[in-house]
């Protein structure tokens, strides 16, 4: 009988299993010693026993229900069932799931649809242009749509996804009297079609987080069960500026992925000028067995008014994240502004492996545009 296959350590669904194999989905509570730990969700089938491993985290104290003990003192607890991934088409509002790669659990919102710049693609020989003087592996890269997600984390797992600078990875601008001002939406995500493993599960509130009750209603007649309510339809139509993003940009170099989504925040006024801001996420991936670390960033900014900046800096946002078969990803937001409506950025980030050496990891060029329409500040939690 078939197993369940793993990728890098985290879950891989073989979807011609599912509809032999329905899987129940069961998380690892705590350690006997009580305290805080880190934990492995996984997906077990019901027909052939089989347990694969999946990386999360659990608070201690969530032993209701428990399923079978381990010799080392971990407890299972039955979360729900898991389903079969969407190969085509979309996920709906109120689709429960698991993130592949950071574990959490999560809610679909709604869906996005960007433009995926994938720079490992080669494009046909006949389409290619020849890289001009001092350009950054510049190629022609055609986009193909690519459809995201805006989510809910469950602030149960929020605490302990270590892969992640923070989980409140939504920030804008809201204070017109203050140009550097910035905000946070906590507990929102953005997650692209391919993390989502769903499942889904008998609790009329299986996600903890204040706007779960705001946003989507039980509605057992339906599936999923979860459906919009009327101020998540106006809160998305309010805030779609701020929320939506339009590009994801893609580089692999030496078996480290690395990807860029930049959003536009919005424009304020400082000393008699105009400011433009952006956020960008970034996610870097180890492709392959090797452990490494990132130890370096080296950023080049260059502005519509003709500037060319260069950033450089130990780590990202603080860390030196350490990418491994057990935790091959990292993920952190950070912020730009420029005195001009338009730019783009690009640059590097040093690796080192664990003889000492080093490689550098190209960061894919992206632009960096404004929005014609200035914005409103986003409606937060006003309903």
């Amino acid at each position: 009988m078939a197993a369940c296959a793993l990728r890098r350590g985290l879950l891989s669904t073989v979807t011609k299993y599912n509809r032999k194999h329905s899987h129940r989905l069961l998380v690892t509570a705590a350690d006997s010693s009580g305290g805080w730990d880190v934990f492995r969700r996984r997906l077990q089938c019901r027909v052939c026993g089989l347990t694969a491993l999946h990386g999360s985290l659990l608070h201690p104290q969530q032993q209701r229900r428990g399923m079978s003990s381990r010799p080392e003192g971990k407890i299972l607890e039955t979360v729900g069932v898991f389903e079969a991934v969407k190969q085509h088409g979309k996920y709906e509002t109120g689709q429960l799931f698991l993130h592949s790669v950071f574990g959490y659990r999560g809610i679909v919102l709604f869906p996005w649809h960007a433009r995926l710049y994938d720079r490992d693609v080669t494009p046909p020989m006949s389409d290619s242009k020849p890289e001009p003087p001092g350009a950054h592996g510049s190629k022609e890269v055609k986009g193909k749509t690519h459809t995201y997600y805006q989510v809910l984390i469950d602030t149960r797992d929020c605490p302990h996804i270590s892969q992640r600078s923070q989980t409140e990875a939504v920030t804008f601008l809201a204070n017109h009297d203050d140009s550097r001002a910035l905000y946070a939406i906590p507990g929102l995500d953005y997650v692209s079609h391919e993390d989502i493993l769903p499942y889904h599960s008998t609790e009329q509130i299986p996600i903890q987080h204040e706007l779960f009750e705001r946003f989507l209603v039980y509605n057992p007649s339906k599936t999923p069960p979860f459906t919009p309510r009327d101020t998540l339809k106006a809160w998305q139509e309010k805030n779609h500026p701020w929320l939506e993003l339009s590009d994801v940009h893609r580089e692999t170099t030496e078996n480290i992925r690395v990807t860029v989504i930049p959003f536009y925040m919005g424009m304020r006024e400082a000393q008699n000028s105009h400011v433009y801001w952006w956020r960008y996420c970034i996610r870097l991936e180890n492709m392959g067995s090797e452990v490494v670390q990132l130890r370096e960033r080296h950023w080049r900014i260059f502005s519509l008014s003709g500037t060319l900046e260069t950033v450089r800096g130990r780590g990202v946002v603080g860390r030196e994240p350490v990418l491994s078969k057990e935790q091959p990803a990292f993920q952190y937001s950070s912020h730009v502004s420029l005195q001009a409506p338009s730019g783009h950025m690009w640059g590097t980030f040093r690796i080192e492996r664990t003889d000492g050496s080093h490689f550098d990891v190209r960061i894919p060029p992206f632009s960096l545009e404004s929005n014609k329409d200035d914005k409103a500040p986003p409606a937060g939690y006003t309903f």
